[in-house]
């Protein structure tokens, strides 16, 4: 059994997405200076590194993470690799093997960014309306992308979180890809139980057997 851990470093300096909250950890007592124990403060967003999308995220009045079906974090997970530079259309998803797919993880150019980017990348793979549509017909429970949104910057109405989530797909986003060959694995995801919050930072792990 090989355990595979896809989450993304949470620790100061970190990419995060444009206008989101930098990621910071800064100690309350620390033993080196009279405290009777280390503890520390850490400030981030709901959005920061791997996480998931509640409903909440794209609609007011819908539900936050506490919500996302059990169902959806654990389970069977395809990931499939797509070499398109840009941005991922229904036809590049067609040709695929969707027989008896759940989940599936999305393994772009993005993956291979993550161990030497400096700063947030404009031209990240993201998907565009029509293929999280065609995903979203799928019937999938899962869907992740390797970097940190699902729609490409500057969407507008952010047509990929609205389809997948308009079709009960839960949406995983920020995962680091970059060691996981395509094929079968056990997903393991457990975000953060957050009440009423649009989203939530999570480890996520995949088991080969």
């Amino acid at each position: 059994m090989r355990i595979l851990d896809v989450t993304l470093d949470l620790k100061p300096g970190m990419i995060v997405y444009p206008k989101n909250p930098e990621f910071r950890i800064e100690p309350v007592s620390e033993i080196a200076k009279g405290g009777s124990s280390n503890s520390s403060l850490v400030t981030l967003g709901t959005h920061t590194g791997t996480h998931v999308d509640a409903p909440r995220h794209v609609y007011d009045g819908r539900g936050g993470v506490e919500t996302i079906p059990l169902e959806a974090l654990v389970g069977t997970a395809r990931v499939v690799r797509l070499s398109r530079p840009s941005h991922i259309e229904a036809a590049d998803l067609e040709p695929l093997d969707w027989a008896g797919v759940e989940r599936v993880l999305l393994r772009t150019p993005n993956s291979d960014r993550w161990g030497t980017a400096k700063a947030f990348d404009e031209g990240f793979v993201g998907l565009t309306g029509g293929a999280a549509a065609f995903l979203g017909l799928k019937k999938l429970r899962l869907v992740g992308v390797d970097y940190l949104s699902v729609d490409r910057i500057r969407s507008g109405t952010h047509p990929a979180h609205h389809a997948l989530m308009d079709a009960g797909v839960t949406i995983l986003e920020g995962l680091d890809l970059s060691q996981v060959e395509p094929g079968d694995y056990e997903l393991f995801c457990g975000p953060l139980r957050i009440p009423g919050a649009d989203g939530a930072p999570a480890r996520v792990f995949l088991v080969q057997r």
